[in-house]
């Protein structure tokens, strides 16, 4: 037996004689979120595939639960939303998705589970006119079908407006509080930095991060960055201060982790030369591009 939802141990795949996942290690717990990241052509996508049982691998393994990738038990286990999701456009959403319970085998209350997603007034209309975010929406209803323990989610909120992505990762939520491992790959950083437990990053097909964001930035020793904004006259500011003027009336510092409150002291000591501080730590664009350089090149 198995306390981990989902093991990617030492997995190797090759396209001819490209390595393109290349000793990738990761691991969910129930109830995880992780996002995962990287710049286009980095594995994410075979990754997902091989998890799914679609692509097969050739070193390491990988389990969901106790399952095998493709088995009767791993397709009962796994839910996958790919970012392009596609359904029969002469089917009502109704139709759609009892027709996915009833593959399934899962008793589903299927009006319940399209309101939820925010489609009860489009349950009985086709799908061929629904837009690219019910389509979405009508994926992510089928994702919640069966409560699997894992569960696969590529770009989910590809085609939702603002509020239907607060909505979606509400739901999100909901799956990992039920004990769902939610594995997302996503290129949208805003909104997994404030919605994820970990942060994995891959880059030419090996995994070079996977940890929480505090502990990222603390391994990446990014500087953090203060913004002062001057009283009276922000030279003489940047001058005690040695930092660099930015919009007319402010200063900026830049300095590590360690040095922040040193620097908030002497921010302190200019008193009423200081009108206001921000802090601003590094954000997980600046993690990505530092552990994702190569790439981004």
């Amino acid at each position: 037996m198995t306390d981990k939802a989902l093991s990617i141990d030492h997995v190797c795949k090759d396209r001819g004689k490209t390595r393109v996942l290349d000793t990738i290690n990761l691991s969910l717990a129930p109830g995880q979120r992780v996002a995962l990241l990287g710049h286009n052509g980095a594995g994410k996508s075979t990754l997902i595939k091989s998890i799914l049982g679609l692509t097969p691998i050739h070193g390491g393994a990988i389990r969901i639960g106790n399952a095998t990738p493709g088995s009767n038990q791993a397709r009962r286990e796994t839910a996958y939303l790919p970012e392009a999701v596609s359904f029969h456009s002469a089917l009502t959403g109704r139709e759609q998705l009892t027709l996915f319970a009833q593959l399934s085998g899962a008793k589903a209350d299927v009006p319940g589970l399209l309101d939820r997603v925010g489609l009860s007034d489009a349950l009985d209309r086709r799908i061929g006119t629904y837009s690219k975010g019910m389509r979405q929406r009508l994926g992510l209803a089928q994702v919640l079908l069966g409560q699997p323990k894992v569960a696969l989610l590529d770009e989910p909120t590809s085609g939702l407006d603002p509020i239907s992505r607060q909505d979606l990762y509400a739901i999100i939520d909901e799956l990992a509080a039920q004990g769902t491992a939610v594995l997302i790959a996503s290129h949208a950083l805003t909104e997994v930095e404030a919605r994820t437990d970990r942060i994995a990053i891959m880059r030419k097909g090996r995994m070079v991060a996977d940890d929480t964001l505090n502990n990222l930035s603390a391994l990446a020793g990014l500087p953090i960055r203060l913004k002062v904004r001057a009283s009276a006259n922000p030279d003489v500011l940047a001058a005690e201060l040695d930092g660099s003027r930015i919009n007319g009336a402010a200063v900026e510092l830049l300095c590590s982790p360690e040095d922040k409150m040193e620097a908030l002291r002497r921010i302190a000591g200019m008193g009423d030369a200081v009108a206001d501080v921000e802090m601003t730590p590094p954000k997980l664009e600046d993690l990505y591009r530092h552990y994702a350089q190569e790439e981004m090149q």
